[in-house]
């Protein structure tokens, strides 16, 4: 708007407050500019006010300065400095005169060691009393104590001052003045149209603006000094206890890149034990650890995610980091030779989770795997990167997107060509999924089994056998597979206890379970003598509830088929042994044993009444101890006469006709049937005891 022939343009400047300069030798003049355009009768049209600052340095005051006269020389060449503040200035002045002098006299007095007691006990006595009255001393203070807590030597002087309890004081008193300016700047704010208000808030912003500056140099020193003091681990206890954690997550709010290194810092060290990681966990840390990636200033970056990494040891932190975004991020520095290394750990530790394997399938973190894997040459690869790559493929749609195009192809070739146990192990994870991903192998199947012929690496040998396990697929010509690579003579030898390693005779009773799926391979397996095999490794490995669990299933797929079940019922004693399993306390081994006699019971009438029978007893015999059970509770002492152990008779309860077997033996886990060994007749004769 400009003024017209009828209108008068007239300025107005207010001095307000003066102040020294909180780090130079500086005064600052506050001042208030008002401009108003007046109409002919003189009132104001318009107006507007600016609040402004003026620095005036004073290069030349030192000790010898003569302040009065430099005082009015200021008052004199400032025009916007009233002369009635000729005094207050003087004042300001000779304050910046005798500060330059005291931090001369504290250092001086600091480097004699014989000074630092009672120099210490003095300032102390200062912080405590005026900490409140100006961030400025307590800052230079809490610094002097911070330069003494860099030598360990000092922790014991400045822990006598209980320097450290009044540090957590301060920073907690100067959080809860933030929130205060926080909600402030909030309420005005809130009608940008008012301008009356508008510029309210404009001022409180540049005010709010300096103080956060000289509040956030008090919190750093302060958490520095905090920091030394805590390699003493009886310390950091002691402050965890005054609720350090909470301090320093709510300092993560802070925009000051020094300030949040420090913070972070701090809190990596204090993440190392369960009750800080806790404390973490409640304050909703991972969710502002979010927010800093990525940022730009490396030192950050580095040593937050450094403390994302001790954190993703927990499940559920790891759970929050996936549901605040940190996913995508971090497959981003992937591509980050600075971040990579530990981009990964953590998206490793992510892996570990089966809720949480789907959701790499939404991020080009698989792609980027995939090509790491390929550049390594015939070097065998990092193990945290094999690592990754096999959590994830235990995913089916990871699974999927790792086959695509020759993906299969390209991982079969180096696995068979490095003999890599590591990315074998992946292959078979991708094996263990139904559907086309098992059509996939169909042509790998002859590899694979010349593989297992080959004398060399036992954990690359059982990856294999497991791979071909888990190929439960209608094409495969099992058969066909045995005779071409005489594998039954090898399966037959590796049930042997003591063989070979439990591991890679366990995949051998696996592959079995699988090829025995096969109606004619079952009954090659069974002519070559591999159902007694299994019976003496059962017995070798019976406190193994793992063996126990896939032998049995060996023997749920025999029976079938008409050749294979007609062995195991009439020619081993395999049935007499399931019937033991029955009440196996294991549920897994509980269900495929009921499975397996179930299609036995309904082919042979003979064990059909024994497994019946043997069902009844143990029902038969549960009911009773709970009845027994009930009674013995509930009955007054003597209430059957005058014998305490009237109760404990058998005979008032039933009568059985033959002696009760015990299902369990000695060891937790019966031998055989009703007590029968492997090298006694079998038993004809139901109801005899032994």
């Amino acid at each position: 708007m400009q003024p017209d022939e009828s209108q008068y343009l007239q300025r107005k400047c207010r001095t307000g407050d003066i102040d020294v300069h909180p780090t130079e030798k500086a005064l600052v003049v506050y001042y208030e500019v008002e401009a108003s355009i007046l109409g002919e009768a003189g009132n104001a049209r318009h107006e507007e006010k600016k609040e402004c600052q003026k620095i005036i340095r004073l290069r030349s005051l030192n000790a010898s300065t003569d302040v009065s006269a430099l005082a009015r020389k200021v008052v004199e060449e400032c025009k916007i400095i009233h002369p009635s503040k000729l005094v207050e200035v003087e004042h300001l002045l000779l304050y910046l005169q005798n500060r330059k002098k005291g931090s001369t006299l504290i250092l001086h007095l600091a480097c004699n060691p014989d000074n630092l007691e009672e120099l210490s006990s003095s300032l102390a006595r200062v912080l405590r009393e005026d900490w409140k009255h100006s961030v400025e001393l307590a800052t230079t203070i809490i610094y002097v104590f911070f330069c003494f807590s860099s030598f360990s030597q000092f922790h014991g002087l400045i822990t006598h001052y209980k320097i450290g309890v009044l540090c957590m004081n301060i920073i907690e008193h100067e959080l809860k003045k933030y929130d205060l300016w926080q909600d402030e700047l909030e309420k005005k704010s809130k009608d940008p149209e008012n301008q009356s208000l508008r510029k309210e808030y404009e001022k409180t912003l540049k005010k709010y603006q300096s103080l956060l500056v000289k509040q956030e140099q008090l919190l750093r020193v302060a958490f520095y000094l905090l920091l030394n003091l805590s390699e003493d681990t009886r310390t950091e206890l002691k402050m965890r206890n005054k609720n350090i954690v909470h301090l320093l997550v709510k300092s993560l709010e802070r925009d000051n890149e020094e300030l949040l290194v420090l913070v972070v810092s701090f809190l990596k060290k204090l993440s190392i034990f369960l009750e800080n990681k806790n404390d973490m966990a409640e304050m909703d840390t991972v969710e502002k650890l979010a927010c800093l990636v990525p940022c730009e200033q490396e030192d950050l970056m580095n040593v937050t995610l450094r403390l994302l990494l001790n954190l993703s040891f927990d499940t559920g932190l790891r759970t929050k980091m996936v549901h605040v975004g940190l996913l995508p991020k971090l497959t981003a520095l992937l591509g980050d030779d600075t971040y990579k290394h530990v981009a990964m750990r953590i998206l490793y530790h992510i892996s570990v989770d089966d809720k949480s394997k789907s959701m790499f399938a939404y991020t080009d973190c698989i792609p980027q795997l995939i090509q790491m894997l390929f550049e390594h040459g015939e070097e065998r690869m990092d193990t945290e990167l094999i690592s990754f790559c096999i959590n994830l493929a235990a995913n089916k749609t990871n699974a999927q997107i790792i086959c695509e195009g020759n993906g299969l192809k390209m991982l079969m070739k180096r696995a068979l060509k490095l003999k890599d146990p590591l990315l074998m192990k992946m292959i078979r994870n991708i094996s263990q999924h139904d559907g086309p991903l098992k059509q996939l192998f169909i042509e790998y199947v002859g590899d694979l089994a010349a593989q297992i012929k080959q004398e060399g690496d036992e954990e690359f040998v059982i990856e294999c056998l497991g791979t071909m396990a888990n190929l439960t697929i209608p094409d495969l010509d099992w058969e066909l597979l045995l005779k071409e690579y005489n594998l039954v003579p090898y399966l037959k030898d590796h049930l042997k206890p003591g063989s070979a390693e439990d591991d890679l005779i366990l995949e051998v009773v696996i592959m079995i379970g699988t090829v025995s799926m096969d109606d004619s391979c079952a009954v090659m397996l069974a002519k070559s003598g591999i159902i007694p095999a299994l019976i003496e490794l059962l017995n070798a490995q019976q406190e193994d509830d793992e063996f126990v669990c896939q032998i049995i299933y060996v023997f749920y797929q025999m029976v079938f088929h008409q050749a294979t079940r007609d062995v195991i019922i009439k020619d081993t004693q395999a049935p007499a042994y399931l019937i033991d399993l029955m009440h196996d306390k294991n549920v897994e081994i509980r269900q495929v044993c009921d499975n397996t006699l179930d299609i036995i019971a309904e082919y042979d009438e003979e064990w059909g009444k024994k497994i019946q029978s043997e069902k009844f007893r143990w029902h038969n015999s549960q009911w009773l101890e709970m009845v027994e059970s009930r009674q013995m509770e509930d009955a007054e002492p003597y209430l059957y006469g005058d014998d305490p152990d009237a109760l404990e008779q058998p005979d008032l309860f039933y009568s059985t006709g033959y002696e009760m077997c015990p299902v369990n033996g000695a060891d937790g886990r019966p031998a055989t049937a009703y007590g029968f060994r492997p090298d006694e007749p079998f038993f004809h004769g139901y109801g005899s005891t032994r």
